[in-house]
């Protein structure tokens, strides 16, 4: 239950993340749009150990966060007016103790935003990898010549080949729907999901082992929980049909780094990962330059320009809070335990 709020109060709007993080998420507009609400303070609360940033966030109805906020503790919370803490960005585990929640502030977050790129990022990668298209590259670079492109890649392209995705998380949904629209046979793995619903979903329910061994590509979308660390393992690895493709864009926790680099190495799956464990893989990796692997650092989810989609998205929210007391997308501290 959320803190009492009335309407015809005047709030303060205040804002909790990086340095130079705000005016990548809030243009122009979306100030103006935040101004219209409230009192906006523009400064940017960074660091909590300091006098004037308690002092800020203590004066804060509606706190917006972004990467980087600090952790809202009950030391934090001490004497706080907050009632709304609005996440312009994805999971608001890494800034909301588990204290927090006892606080009765209400919280909502832009992961449906959020959620829009990573889809993108993923089916993109499918269809490329279903495609072959490097190796097509640098045999054309190497060669510059014409060749059978039929004959030396057979079984390329995306016609009935079969994708399985782990998790039918906001992410997960969306890259089914997206799939939907090519001639793909899917499969879903999520603990949570029945026959029915994924049939609504346009996939077939299997386990994970059937993801496995009888997709062409299999592409993650599960949170990162005790239960779901390394599930992509060697012995999982192993079901994966000769140059099957492995995509995760989810926790770089759901991977054996090290079994993974030995399938690639052995030439026996190809890979594409936009988070691994660690984060930052070691120089000598072989991932970094092998042909088999396409690596990105992190960069599925908003960049750039997309960061305006997640600042309109805090913006409709800060909207909804102050004008009904009510978020359009909520987070609730019982559904923690199962996303990301």
């Amino acid at each position: 239950m959320s803190r009492s709020t009335p309407r015809t109060m005047s709030f303060v709007i205040s804002f909790a993340m990086s340095p130079g993080l705000r005016p990548g998420l809030f243009d122009d507009a979306a100030m103006r749009r935040l101004a219209a609400l409230g009192t906006v303070r523009t400064e940017v609360i960074d660091d909590l150990s300091r006098p004037e940033a308690r002092a800020a966030l203590r004066d804060t109805h509606v706190l917006v966060t972004g990467w980087g906020s600090p952790l809202l503790d009950p030391a934090a919370l001490a004497a706080s007016r907050l009632q709304a803490v609005v996440h312009a960005g994805g999971t608001v585990k890494n800034h909301l103790s588990d204290e927090f929640w006892d606080s009765g502030i209400a919280v909502s977050s832009a992961a449906d935003a959020n959620a829009v790129p990573v889809a993108e990022y993923t089916v993109a990668q499918v269809l490329l990898a279903n495609k072959e298209l490097d190796a097509m590259r640098a045999a054309y670079r190497s060669e510059r010549t014409t060749a059978d492109w039929h004959t030396r890649f057979p079984a390329a392209g995306n016609y009935r080949r079969t994708v399985g995705v782990v998790g039918a998380s906001r992410i997960g949904r969306r890259v089914l729907a997206l799939l939907a629209a090519f001639d793909l046979d899917l499969l879903l793995h999520d603990p949570h999901v029945d026959d029915e619903t994924a049939r609504r979903l346009g996939a077939r329910r299997v386990t994970l082992d059937e993801i496995f061994r009888e997709s062409d590509v299999v592409t993650l979308h599960a949170p990162d929980l005790p239960e779901t660390r390394h599930l992509a393992d060697a012995r999982r690895l192993a079901l994966m049909r000769p140059g099957a493709v492995l995509i995760n864009t989810a926790r770089g926790g759901l991977v054996d780094t090290a079994a993974l680099t030995e399938a690639v190495v052995s030439g026996r799956v190809r890979a594409v990962l936009d988070v691994t464990e660690p984060e930052i893989l070691p120089a000598d990796s072989p991932l970094y330059d092998h042909p088999g692997v396409v690596l990105t650092p992190h960069v599925a989810g908003s960049v750039g320009g997309e960061l305006r989609r997640l600042g309109d998205a805090a913006v409709d929210e800060v909207d909804s809070w102050i004008r009904t007391g009510m978020f359009r997308t909520p987070v609730h501290p019982e559904t923690l335990a199962i996303t990301a």
